[in-house]
């Protein structure tokens, strides 16, 4: 199975359920934070503030100076990056991984999603206003 058919399969509602072991309040629309790296301020900044403008997110949070450490080319690397996270709806986030992918200075950009399973209902009913 494709990593994006996994994906798919795992917020499926029943896949959901099953995942958790337990019984949840399913959202009525499915809810994403967004995790990308960048290399510096500037270039958050600037995928922020696209994303924002094709209302593919509601808003972003830049967290300064993060010590990422991963594989790279058969050697461990140690890197300061720069972490958004990045509020949306999942139906965005095939067209938010090609903008971010378009904009970013990285061969293999970070771009992760995580769901949300409960929250404010104003504060959904917000980000839905802000978003396509």
């Amino acid at each position: 199975m494709q990593r994006s058919q996994r994906w798919r399969s795992f917020f499926s509602r029943d896949s959901l359920l099953t995942t958790l072991g337990h019984q949840v309040k399913i959202l009525e629309k499915t809810y994403i934070i967004i995790l990308v790296t960048a290399s510096n301020k500037q270039e958050a900044e600037k995928l922020v503030q696209q994303l924002l403008k094709t209302k593919l997110i509601a808003c972003a949070n830049i967290v300064n100076s993060v010590s990422s450490i991963f594989h790279w080319s058969g050697k461990i690397e140690k890197t300061e990056e720069y972490l958004v996270l990045m509020k949306s709806r999942r139906e965005l986030f095939e067209e938010i991984t090609k903008a971010v992918k378009e904009m970013h200075s990285y061969e293999v950009p970070e771009i992760l999603a995580l769901p949300l399973v409960d929250g404010s209902k104003a504060y959904f009913e917000w980000m839905d206003s802000c978003l396509k």
